[in-house]
């Protein structure tokens, strides 16, 4: 057996099944494999098997890190509208901060979403599967920019 590979055989020894008579029966540990079938959402861990965990941990940090990219957005669209009503500035950035609120709950959403069909095909020994809202997401950034580009130049004195 390979160092770090989990061994299926060994039982469980956490007492997290402790009711007597049920699956925890001392009589009748679980396996690591029957406790490790507990993990949700099922529709990811209930196929395939489990890949090298530093794969795994990767595709856990990235979606971390579209999530932490989604709680940005959402601050700074809070950020936003709670300025623009205390200096009285015009409501034009009351939409924005709603579109950065609306994109950071993209962004997460989106963030679950490829983690799931990225954690599904590492298990299934499959290519993992490409990008799918980043286009979208760029597309929007660059239309974020040219609105409010524009917005700064019809504001400019003339």
């Amino acid at each position: 057996m390979r160092r770090g590979a989990p061994n299926y055989a060994e039982p469980v020894t956490d007492g997290d099944f402790a009711t007597a008579g049920g699956p925890g029966d001392p009589a009748d540990p679980p396996t690591v494999r029957e406790a490790a079938d507990r993990r949700r959402p099922r529709s990811v861990y209930g196929v395939g098997s489990d890949p090298d965990p530093r794969f795994s941990m990767a595709n856990e940090r990235t979606a971390l890190a579209w999530v932490r990219t989604g709680l940005g957005l959402l601050a700074g669209g809070v950020a936003l509208t709670s300025v623009a009503s205390v200096t009285g500035l015009p409501s034009f950035l009351d939409v924005v901060s709603v579109l950065a609120c609306l994109f950071g709950a993209f962004t997460a959403i989106n963030a679950l979403l490829s983690w799931q069909r990225a954690e599904r095909a590492l298990r299934l020994g499959e290519p993992l599967p490409a990008p799918t809202a980043l286009r979208w997401l760029v597309a929007l950034v660059i239309l974020a920019a040219v609105v409010v580009a524009g917005y700064a130049v019809a504001q400019t004195p003339r």
